[in-house]
């Protein structure tokens, strides 16, 4: 069994659709780590509730990017982590991360890449007026959201919803699919 580490930075709704498939035996992992950037977000309470370990810090109180994410190594290294699983974590990943974890690192982005990478993927789709809306999981590089994509799932629109309708029909597929994706890559 694989050990993964979670990264979110906010409500941690995937987090808890990855904590929910691994207790249902759908994601054969261990979720050994969660690393979050924001100390009092969901996602931290979630990892207290489930008894999952997490890693908690303040880019602040680092000199740099390079410095917190050694220090994040060193506790993903310290639980044997094999690949990194980002969940809402709002930050870029740098160089030392990418160096130990390559094609190891899995993001979910809220659109159909390569359309519409970055923060705000649902809204600039909602907003350029696709009729088809989707979510791709892929692997991290060191662009941004340009990594090799793993899969995608996608669901056509009406025109008449609002963008809270579209996002929560995008939260619907992440949740569903985005287990099922992890699993297939830890164990292939």
């Amino acid at each position: 069994m694989k050990n993964i580490a979670v990264f979110a930075s906010g409500f941690g709704s995937n987090f808890q659709a990855i904590i929910d498939a691994v207790n249902n035996q759908k994601l054969n992992a261990n979720i050994a780590l969660l690393v979050s950037d924001k100390p009092n977000c969901k996602a931290v309470e979630r990892a207290n509730t489930h008894g999952i370990d997490a890693f908690v810090f303040s880019s602040k109180e680092f000199e740099n990017k390079e410095a917190y994410e050694t220090a994040i190594l060193q506790e993903l290294e310290k639980r044997d982590v094999d690949y990194i699983v980002l969940a809402g974590y709002m930050r870029f990943i740098g160089k030392v991360l990418l160096s130990h974890f390559p094609n190891r690192i899995i993001n979910l982005h809220p659109a159909l890449l390569p359309s519409f990478p970055g923060a705000h993927g649902i809204a600039d789709a909602y907003n350029y007026g696709v009729k088809v809306f989707g979510i791709t999981m892929h692997f991290v590089d060191e662009g941004v959201d340009t990594g090799p994509i793993i899969d995608q799932f996608s669901f056509h629109a009406t025109g008449d919803e609002t963008l809270d309708e579209i996002e929560t029909h995008i939260h619907k597929l992440e949740h569903e699919h985005y287990p099922e994706v992890i699993n297939r890559v830890l164990n292939s």
